[in-house]
């Protein structure tokens, strides 16, 4: 990594580097050791200076959102962190279409939306992903996901050429496309929108945000939710048949609210959480005999 910091430094001199960053003050989890080298660019040159001289150097960087999918080793990550900021954070509108930075919050986005009287994200009100990550994985939340209204999707890629995919070319499915397999940086994402009617657009969201608050743990730090959804069936209702919320591991829990959901009760780590996991695929078959997949990544 030492290498890698010289030649950026030389190369681009205003790209922002941090060595030894913490990855918990990068996750919702709010767990994580320090990533080696963390590079936050603001530009789309600097954004491509960055992989570009990562890949001379045979790097293969780790591309990071708002860390809301993700869970961080307890000893750090050895490698080359990459986070988008600056222009990636601008919204505006191109040719009765919006286009959106990665960086930005889907929060934010909806709001945006809201504001201007745009209808077709309301469920990603609620969802503390950027959209980067939500194009990666496709992020979705009561009935809606974000392939229904995306219209492209601007990235780098493995070889540090900036290309544009029409939606319909990105193979999105249940939380996956081909982002999810490939080392990919998501630059912007354009999306196309109907008019509504600002009353009912902001009584959605808000009918969505109490739904959240009375069923999800969203005032204790997590990775949103733990396991996927198996075929015929719903992962937090397989765990709560089982008894298992508010099943403990260190700082680690089950949400007694949403068995859904790995809660991080205060000083937490990656150990703890890993344990509690397996702990609950492990009854979740013995009991069930359906077998659990995490949603989450783990980074290490």
């Amino acid at each position: 990594m030492e290498q890698l910091e010289k030649r950026l430094k030389e190369r681009c001199p205003a790209l922002e580097l941090r060595a030894k960053e913490p990855m918990a003050k990068h996750t919702t989890f709010r767990i994580g050791g320090p990533a080696a080298l963390m590079a936050l660019p603001r530009t789309g040159a600097e954004a491509k200076t960055a992989v570009q001289t990562a890949r001379e150097l045979g790097i293969v960087p780790f591309f990071l959102g708002n860390g809301s999918n993700l869970l961080a080793a307890d000893e750090g990550y050895p490698g080359f962190v990459v986070k988008l900021t600056g222009d990636f954070e601008e919204i505006r509108e191109v040719n009765w279409s919006l286009e959106t930075g990665s960086a930005v919050l889907l929060p934010r986005l909806a709001n945006a939306l809201l504001g201007r009287g745009l209808t077709g994200l309301e469920f990603a009100s609620g969802i503390p992903g950027s959209i980067g990550g939500a194009v990666t994985m496709n992020a979705g939340a009561y009935g809606g996901e974000l392939a229904q209204v995306l219209e492209s999707v601007t990235f780098l890629d493995e070889a540090g050429k900036v290309s544009t995919l029409p939606a319909s070319a990105c193979g999105f499915g249940y939380r996956t496309s081909i982002f999810s397999h490939r080392t990919c940086l998501i630059l912007k994402a354009r999306f196309r929108l109907e008019q509504g009617k600002p009353a009912e657009i902001k009584a959605r969201m808000e009918e969505l945000s109490t739904k959240r608050r009375e069923k999800q743990p969203i005032d204790l730090p997590s990775a949103g939710s733990m396991f996927k959804r198996p075929p015929g069936h719903f992962a937090a209702a397989l765990i709560d048949q089982c008894g298992l919320k508010g099943l403990t591991v260190g700082g680690a829990q089950v949400s007694e609210k949403h068995a859904g959901f790995v809660v991080n009760r205060g000083g937490a780590t990656c150990a703890d959480v890993l344990e509690l996991v397996n702990q609950v695929k492990t009854q979740v078959l013995r009991q069930t005999g359906v077998a659990l997949e995490m949603e989450v990544k783990v980074l290490r």
